[in-house]
C-alpha cells in the first residue's frame, strides 16, 4: 500500500483536496478530525489539566484553547506534546486497517507534515497550493478571521514555496474544482501504477 502524505497551508484547499480523494474511492485519514474527536474525547482531561477553564460541557472548547496557545510558543507545545501521539495512535490504526482491507493507497492529510516529521511515514506526498493573493483572500473570508491571526498561523507553518519544492505531486486549486480533481485523479493513476 502506498501511503500518500497530502498537506498545504491554510486556504489552499486541502481539505477540499482530501475529499477529492475519497470520492475517487481513496481512503483518507484526517488528522484535523481525529483533534476534534479527541477534543470531545480522550484529550479533554489532559487538555483541561494543561490549560484550566478550556473544557465547556465535556468538551475542548477550541476559541478557548486558541486564546490560551495562539502566539505563545510554549504553550503551543505543551498542546502538541498532548495531541500528536494521540493524533498519532489514531494514524496507525487507520493504516493497518487500510492494509488488511488491501487498499492500493492511502491518504494522510495532515496539515503541518512536514513540520512535524510526518513525511517520513509517507511513501510520496501532495502538497495542494494556490498564489498568495487567493490563499489570503480565502482565508479573511472566514467567520471569525482577521489579519493578525492568519499572519499567527502562517508563522507557525512551513512556507508554501518550501512546501512545494519538497512535493512529489502538485495540486493548484486556483484553477477551479475541475481542473483540481483532473489532477487527482492523475495523481491516483500514478501512483497505483506502481502499487
Amino acid at each position: 500500500m502506498i501511503v500518500l502524505g497530502l498537506t498545504g497551508s491554510i486556504g489552499m484547499g486541502k481539505s477540499t483536496t482530501a475529499a477529492m480523494f475519497a470520492a475517487e474511492g481513496v481512503p483518507v485519514y484526517s488528522a484535523d478530525a481525529a483533534v476534534h474527536r479527541l477534543y470531545a474525547g480522550r484529550a479533554v482531561p489532559l487538555i483541561e489539566e494543561a490549560f484550566p477553564g478550556t473544557v465547556v460541557d465535556g468538551s475542548v472548547d477550541r476559541q478557548k484553547l486558541g486564546e490560551a496557545v495562539v502566539g505563545n510558543r510554549e504553550a503551543m507545545k505543551r498542546l502538541e506534546a498532548i495531541i500528536h501521539p494521540l493524533v498519532r495512535e489514531e494514524e496507525t490504526a487507520f493504516l493497518e486497517r487500510e492494509r488488511e482491507k488491501g487498499a492500493a493507497v492511502a491518504v494522510l492529510d495532515i496539515p503541518l507534515l512536514f513540520e512535524t516529521g510526518g513525511d517520513m511515514r509517507c511513501d510520496k506526498v501532495v502538497v495542494v497550493t494556490a498564489p498568495h493573493d487567493i490563499q489570503r483572500s480565502r482565508v479573511l473570508a472566514r467567520p471569525g478571521m482577521s489579519d493578525a491571526k492568519f499572519k499567527n498561523i502562517l508563522a507557525a507553518q512551513m512556507p508554501d514555496a518550501d512546501k512545494r519544492e519538497r512535493a512529489d505531486f502538485l495540486i493548484d486549486t486556483s484553477k477551479g474544482m475541475d481542473a483540481a480533481r483532473f489532477q487527482v485523479r492523475e495523481v491516483i493513476a500514478g501512483l497505483k501504477a506502481f502499487a
